[in-house]
């Protein structure tokens, strides 16, 4: 009996110990990217762009993500005169924070370096409530949103079920029943946002400049030309080719691009 009560003891020790290893490893990770990232706005503020970038991408590579740096890398390279990698920055810092007035501005001020100039097609009145209605929260404010509703409707229509006094009874039910609607709504748009994230990807081009055709040959019909910096949807892909659509709504095939593609701010 004492040599379990010791052998009890010691693994207890032994996980008090690796939680607190955990921890400070992970306090001093947490330390060392703030660090780098203070020295990278130390860089950028002297005017050396190029070292900032360096020690901007060494705290992406330890794993921090968030708009304020991709928005950092996005203003070095725009200072460097870097097209695709601003312009790819900031659409990376729009992702997680789409509502920000400095990135959107800066991010404007990038498109204008770009040398094909695309107007978006314009959108009908349904597709703009719906981008109003997604808009109004995050992906992740959506999702806990809709579990909590769930959790609600689920309360209420229980105390509709065990209560005996009936006016009691019709307002759980007639509340049960609003927040069941609200759920659904909420469950919808959760649901199409993460449809549409997963079925959707945009990539910026980095090739100087590429030609696009109508077919994934070079039998095909020279639709245009694009540069470096645009923003494509990536549709299709076949060996060497690409399907793409661009923002006016034009679609070709490229063959060998060099394209980066932006990842999913759901995934992050």
């Amino acid at each position: 009996m004492k040599q379990f009560k010791t052998l009890f003891k010691t693994k207890r020790f032994t996980l008090v110990l690796l939680s607190l290893l955990l921890a400070t490893t992970t306090g001093v990770a947490q330390a060392s990217m703030e660090h780098l990232v203070e020295q990278g706005n130390a860089a950028y503020n002297e005017g050396d762009f190029q070292k900032a970038i360096s020690l901007y991408e060494q705290t992406l590579k330890m794993g921090q993500h968030s708009a304020a740096l991709y928005f950092n890398l996005g203003n070095a390279y725009y200072r460097l005169n870097k097209v695709a990698e601003s312009i790819y920055y900031f659409e990376k810092a729009k992702q997680l924070n789409p509502k920000d007035e400095d990135i959107q501005v800066n991010s404007a001020f990038a498109q204008n370096m770009t040398i094909d100039a695309i107007e978006n097609l314009p959108e009908s009145q349904i597709a703009q409530f719906q981008k109003s209605l997604f808009g109004v929260f995050s992906f992740s404010t959506w999702s806990v949103l809709t579990v909590l509703l769930l959790w609600v409707f689920v309360g209420l229509f229980l105390e509709y079920l065990f209560f005996k006094s009936a006016q009691l009874k019709r307002s759980f039910f007639f509340s049960a029943m609003l927040v069941l609607i609200v759920f659904i709504t909420s469950f919808f748009v959760t649901f199409t946002i993460d449809q549409q994230d997963k079925n959707t990807q945009y990539a910026i081009l980095f090739s100087d400049q590429i030609d696009i055709w109508s077919e994934p040959n070079l039998q095909g019909d020279l639709l245009f030309t694009l540069h470096e910096g645009t923003k494509v949807q990536l549709l299709d892909k076949l060996e060497e080719w690409q399907k793409i659509r661009i923002a006016n709504g034009s679609e070709g095939w490229i063959r060998n691009a060099s394209l980066k593609k932006l990842e999913s701010a759901i995934t992050k």
